[in-house]
């Protein structure tokens, strides 16, 4: 057995780390080393842009310290959580290491990529994944897992200016139906999914990079009530997946009331600068989303607001639905004067 010891920055094989820690070379970018208990992880987004998708890279940081995004296995077709995306996902509670590597160059005079080695990584324990989804055809999509991969514990990663996630080559917008927004995918004990900002406790705590935080989950409870009530009040409603040429990552605002033609846009907290977030929130999605000048917009709120938070949205001709012991309030949502009734 060869000895290799994995120092952040470092390049090599996978053939070279396969002598040294078991696992294969030839078995996708999620290669389990079942002699060393870990799990390797090749991120290589110049070929995640041949099927489409730009979704590999160093995200922005967020109050939670560094993020890598991680798309899953699966080239074609709505990926699923099998082979490789279910040995990456297994590690959330089984205890494997993963280590996380970069294309770098090929080897001279041969096919093989050298990897770079960024450092042990850990699936995020709030948010392991997110789904995003990818154009196929003409208006078809597929469903794409994206990994979110923290530091471990104690771990240092070495990431580089040319890690960071590649902008969108193109402005796309791709119209989630009902089950698309609502399919579930099926998760492993110890981790929970997220669809838009969903999740049905109030608050987690979880051991993140920095100590244990506290991560509050009002803004899911609250779409997730709302849509209920959609549903009860037999309105059809989707999302949306906004990417933007030049800039990475994608947009999905929280609920599209597809039978009033109104978008709202969540807030976990009644304060002004949640209102204000979500107001420049909503400018931001219709500028992008077909009949967007005719698209009315709303902020929901978990209570009601202050009166000079009100006359702000009304300044912004922004409507307000906010939750009450009843249901909601505000709802539905008052048509603009001169615009024609939904549904003519």
């Amino acid at each position: 057995m060869t000895t290799l010891d994995l120092v952040p920055g470092m390049i090599t094989t996978r053939e070279k780390l396969v002598k040294a820690y078991g696992g294969s070379v030839y078995s996708g970018g999620i290669v389990p080393a079942k002699r060393s208990n870990m799990v390797f992880v090749y991120s290589d987004p110049a070929v995640g842009e041949k099927f489409g998708y730009t979704f590999d890279g160093q995200a922005e940081d967020d109050e939670f310290g560094t993020l890598y995004l991680y798309t899953g296995a699966g080239g074609e077709g709505d990926q699923e959580f099998v082979r490789g995306n279910k040995t990456l996902l297994d590690t959330a509670t089984n205890g494997q290491q993963v280590h996380l590597f970069v294309a770098d160059s090929r080897v001279p005079g041969k096919k093989e990529v050298r990897q770079r080695y960024i450092g042990q990584v850990a699936l995020d324990p709030i948010e392991p994944y997110e789904v995003r989804w990818s154009p196929v055809g003409e208006g078809g999509s597929r469903r794409i897992i994206v990994f979110r991969l923290r530091p471990a514990e104690g771990a240092e990663l070495l990431l580089l200016e040319q890690d960071a996630l590649r902008p969108a080559a193109r402005t796309t917008v791709i119209e989630l139906s009902l089950e698309q927004k609502l399919a579930k995918l099926p998760t492993q004990s110890g981790t929970k999914g997220k669809k838009t900002e969903q999740h049905s406790t109030p608050e987690t705590t979880a051991h993140i990079t920095g100590g244990r935080r506290k991560v509050r989950r009002r803004e899911g409870q609250l779409v997730k009530a709302f849509e209920s009530y959609l549903e009860e009040a037999g309105h059809s409603f989707k999302s949306f997946q906004i990417t933007i040429e030049g800039e990475p990552g994608a947009l999905t605002p929280d609920v599209y009331d597809a039978t009033d033609h109104v978008l709202y846009e969540a807030k976990g907290q009644t304060t002004r600068n949640n209102v204000r977030m979500a107001i420049g929130q909503l400018a931001d999605y219709r500028r992008h989303l077909h009949d967007g000048d005719k698209l009315r917009v709303a902020v929901l709120l978990p209570s009601e607001p202050t009166p000079d938070v009100k006359d702000l949205l009304a300044a912004q001709r922004i409507a307000l639905v906010y939750r009450t012991e009843d249901g909601f309030d505000g709802f539905p949502v008052p048509a603009v004067p001169g615009q024609a009734p939904v549904g003519t």
